[in-house]
């Protein structure tokens, strides 16, 4: 893209990945206390219907899709979501598009084939690339992500990866890795969160062959997943010893890291406000 520089969004250095859509209230806090994003996931729905209602609550907080799965989305009435939303809140929803996984579609086919023909339809819809990215984590698709989009989310993944990705893509492009968090010194206790949210994508060949790539063995992948895999995916300890981690991605080449914290609901804004201040954010009063 040879217009990619000009065109990369800018969502501040870190963003919330939430697993479904948090309300408007949770999504106003999240502002307040200096994140510039929220990346929705859970794959949902064509109509993205839970977007304007954030956006409607907030003044600068960019909203995401993270991801929107092409398999149980079709691509034009994503195109007239993504439309419907930019005429009411332009330069606010960043479109995330993602392929899910085998395992999960009986009809799965060829990742690449089904990424480039659902960008085709975009294309032809009047989506724009600067308003785009892709789920990457495989060189391919990574590729992909810098040729016809802003750039890529990798998911589950850790600093080392963020660095191979940037080294691959290019310095124009937009790169947002997602990396999960416990709030916790008792670092039995986190990994047993972290087992909990990791342990389904152990099933997953694409998320193993990505660590199997980073140089975790056939004993780290097999679940419930070593320590070590675990403590690389999931940043535990305290709010400093988390901030530092998640720093890692920033100083590895990523533009935005997206926090996802785990433990349910009731943990997301106490965990996101004792980081806020760790992460060098400025709360708005």
């Amino acid at each position: 893209m040879s217009d990619t520089l000009a065109l990369k969004p800018d969502l501040s250095r870190y963003g919330v990945w939430t697993g479904g859509s948090p309300t408007p209230a949770q999504a106003a806090e999240i502002e307040r206390l200096g994140y510039g994003a929220i990346w929705v996931g859970g794959s949902p729905a064509a109509e993205l219907a839970f977007v304007e209602p954030l956006l409607e609550a907030t003044s600068t907080l960019q909203v995401a899709t993270g991801i929107v799965n092409v398999w149980s989305a079709a691509a034009q009435p994503v195109a007239e979501s993504y439309h419907r939303i930019e005429a009411a809140y332009p330069g606010r929803f960043l479109l995330g598009i993602g392929v899910g996984h085998p395992e999960a579609n009986t009809e799965y086919r060829s990742p690449y084939a089904a990424l480039t023909d659902y960008l085709d339809a975009l294309d032809e819809a009047g989506v724009p690339t600067s308003r785009r990215v892709l789920a990457a984590l495989g060189p391919k698709v990574l590729e992909l992500s810098a040729e016809r989009s802003a750039g890529a989310h990798p998911y589950l993944t850790t600093p080392e990866h963020t660095a191979t990705a940037r080294e691959l893509i290019g310095p124009s492009v937009f790169l947002a890795p997602e990396h999960k968090v416990v709030l916790s010194t008792d670092a039995a206790a986190a990994r047993e969160t972290g087992r909990e949210a990791v342990g389904f994508y152990l099933r997953l060949s694409n998320y193993v062959n990505n660590w199997r790539r980073l140089g975790f063995s056939d004993r780290d992948v097999r679940a419930p997943g070593s320590d070590r895999l675990i403590d690389a995916v999931v940043a535990h300890g305290t709010p400093e010893a988390v901030a530092a981690r998640l720093g890692e991605h920033l100083e590895a080449g990523a533009d935005q890291v997206t926090i996802q914290v785990l433990g349910g609901w009731k943990k997301l804004l106490p965990t996101l406000t004792e980081l806020a201040g760790p992460l060098g954010l400025t709360p708005q009063d």
